[in-house]
């Protein structure tokens, strides 16, 4: 079973990079630009994917498998040699992720053909999809931090090559310019607390760092070192699962094709952050699960408030999807793992759901507009929706089902892991005090049930203010309503536990169990077995107050949005400023682009005035002095130096000439010199 994991992780990881290749360099002469080549190669991962994970679970084994091969040996005479190590671990977590990933992906895939059909770059779509399923797999297979390290980078090359993929767009360049640079700023605190890790252990391997802590060895023997490693490795979380304050970039990647959309911002990259943390729990600090807990829930509520407010149907979605991933990464930061990690999966089929029913009423809506050659109406604007059911079924029903699921109403899997984070939040605030999360989650709660329900009213209920826009309408193509039923199956509560009202029981958590801390125990948050008492104890009010919270939720869409006994104007008048805040997403990218994109300017100007009035200055006045020093050189040479030469030389001249005139030839004239030298002589001395 070893070799034959093996064999098939390494396919699971090659096989897309061995699509993306093809695609991209033979794309567009293969038959129908090889979209039937990218999305077959993907449909074999995923089942070899499920093989793993049902013979996995099946065999009720807990036994990480792990395959390491050195690639690099490093010689230092402080620490001698140490081997980079490249390998795959293979336990419980791995298999139920890379299944998530390829299904996704695969129903993307599939999904696209309808979708993008007729594109100009349509081959080259399809490579980078690969390129993307390829970069995401290598995250979930690896077994060492420098490879997930190298993967992530790639997941957002890949990521930015998607989001731009329309480049012709200005604002598609500039979302995926904003994606790929708020990005590196986590992958750059990531990258130092993996550093951190290194420095002290040798080694990048996940097994011999948590085997270290266990035994009591702390990076630089400091626990300050350690909380600050974890939180600095969450910086990269921060950036990819889009996390307060750089959750920012995730609303303005929806400049991408709406497929891409459902790959990217729903299930796999910005779950990829969520399972850094769930694989990096062993190491992670009280203070460090604290913070990463309260990270993650002022996450959920400001997304929540934004998307109350939003009328682009993408970007309610994307607001959504920054909500709940807050709501996973706090899950884990209090202690429920497996309740946040359920989330994960549960979100990844229900919300790539609403990404792409998204995308089928934004193919049928931009279809209708542009056959009445009507290229002004925003075909993504909810408001310029409505009475969408009775033309689109299909996508309707379906589309209820995921609204269903994410509002946590019961025999959904949605209302299963939500239940659970929701009381783990009471167990939690009963263990340590902190309140203020399970006020926060079970108010994010209703409010998802709020804005998803006025999404679907808004969408496929009502007349439409302009009939004539929408009258020829239609479902969309079978390869798109297809991964709409199938993900609308797995939104239900059946394939995760046969209670419906509860998931401790099921499948899910029997396999994905919290981990044991690796660190000393006074690090260490409450036991999981402590914690598991808690959330059993507080289950059912739980489930009582989400249930009935849910339901206050749903019935405020309905009474506003359906029977319209409030006015939705007139509520937002009466919020003011909250309403203005919120609609205008709290400022953030102003302040952002004031704050740090303005301070960066006004930097480089200070630095540019620096260095042109004293770097260039000094440079300036050096020359200007040598120059001077050169002309004073220059006449002291030619009028001291050259003149007591010149002078010399005509002195001598003279000198010359006077003697050349005592020297007659004749011996009278030489005999009365010496008698007119003598008597000098003779008169001076004598």
């Amino acid at each position: 079973m070893e070799q034959s994991m093996l064999h098939l992780s390494l396919l699971i990881l090659f096989i897309p990079l061995a699509g993306f290749l093809i695609l991209v360099f033979f794309g567009k002469k293969l038959p129908r630009q090889g979209d039937w080549l990218g999305t077959s190669l993907i449909g074999i991962t995923l089942l070899m994917a499920l093989y793993m994970l049902i013979s996995k679970i099946s065999s009720m084994s807990t036994e990480t498998l792990t395959y390491s091969a050195s690639w690099v040996i490093l010689r230092n005479s402080s620490f001698g040699a140490t081997s980079i190590d490249l390998g795959f671990m293979i336990d419980n977590l791995t298999v139920v992720m890379l299944v998530v990933v390829m299904l996704v992906s695969f129903l993307v895939h599939l999904f696209s053909i309808g979708y993008m059909k007729g594109d100009a770059r349509y081959s080259r779509y399809f490579a980078y999809l690969g390129l993307f399923t390829f970069s995401m797999t290598g995250i979930v297979l690896t077994h060492n931090l420098l490879m997930m390290y190298i993967f992530w980078e790639l997941v957002g090359v890949s990521s930015y090559l998607l989001i731009g993929f329309w480049y012709e767009k200005k604002s598609a360049t500039n979302a995926a310019s904003k994606a790929f640079i708020v990005n590196r700023i986590g992958d750059a605190g990531m990258f130092i607390g993996i550093m951190i890790l290194f420095i002290h252990f040798s080694t990048f391997t996940f097994e011999p760092i948590f085997s270290g802590l266990a035994a009591g060895d702390l990076p630089f023997q400091s626990t300050a070192w350690l909380t600050a490693a974890g939180i600095l490795i969450f910086c990269g979380a921060v950036g990819k699962s889009a996390q307060f304050p750089l959750h920012v970039w995730l609303p303005d990647a929806m400049e991408g094709p709406t497929p891409v959309s459902a790959l990217i911002h729903a299930a796999t990259m910005v779950a990829a952050g969520v399972y850094l943390i769930a694989r990096m729990f062993p190491m992670l600090t009280a203070e460090a699960l604290i913070v990463i807990a309260y990270i993650g829930a002022i996450t959920a509520l400001i997304a929540a408030t934004i998307a109350l407010t939003q009328y682009d149907i993408k970007k309610v979605l994307a607001y959504s999807t920054i909500s709940q991933l807050g709501f996973m990464v706090m899950a884990l930061g209090l202690g429920a793992f497996a309740a946040g990690f359920m989330h994960l999966v549960t979100h990844a089929a229900f919300k790539a759901g609403l990404f792409l029913g998204a995308g089928s009423v934004i193919f049928a809506m931009h279809n209708a507009l542009h056959k009445k050659n009507d290229h002004h109406t925003d075909a993504q604007d909810i408001r310029n929706m409505g009475g969408l059911k009775s033309r689109m079924p299909v996508t309707y029903w379906t589309f209820l089902i995921f609204t269903l699921a994410i509002a946590g109403v019961p025999l959904t899997s949605g209302f299963l892991s939500k239940d659970e984070i929701l009381a783990g939040t009471l167990a939690f605030s009963s263990l340590n005090g902190h309140y203020l999360l399970p006020i926060i989650a079970f108010t994010v709660a209703g409010m998802t049930a709020f804005y998803m329900f006025r999404l679907f009213i808004l969408t496929f209920h009502g007349n439409h203010a302009d009939e004539s826009r929408i009258s020829g309408l239609m479902e969309s193509p079978l390869t798109m309503t297809i991964p709409l039923l199938i993900l609308a199956g797995l939104s239900t509560f059946v394939f995760y536990s046969f209670n419906p009202l509860g998931a401790s029981g099921g499948w899910f958590f029997s396999a994905i169990e919290r981990p044991a801390s690796m660190i000393p125990e006074a690090l260490q948050p409450a036991s999981a077995e402590i914690f598991n008492q808690a959330v059993k104890a507080l289950h059912t009010p739980a489930l009582i107050l989400s249930v009935l919270i849910a339901g206050a939720g749903i019935f405020g869409a309905v009474w506003v949005y359906e029977w319209k006994k409030s006015s939705a104007d007139v509520i937002s008048q009466n919020f003011g400023a909250l309403y203005k805040g919120a609609f205008n997403k709290w400022y953030f990218d102003e302040m952002y682009q004031y704050v740090f994109v303005g301070g960066t300017f006004i930097l480089t100007k200070i630095l540019r005035w620096f260095d042109e009035k004293i770097i260039d200055g000094i440079v300036n006045g050096a020359a200007t002095l040598s120059e001077r020093f050169s002309v004073m050189n220059r006449w002291f040479d030619e009028n001291i130096i050259d003149g007591l030469v010149n002078f010399t030389a005509w002195f001598m001249g003279i000198l010359g000439f006077v003697l050349r005139r005592l020297q007659t030839g004749k011996i009278q004239h030489y005999l009365a010199f010496v008698v007119l030298g003598v008597l000098v002589f003779y008169f001076i001395f004598v």
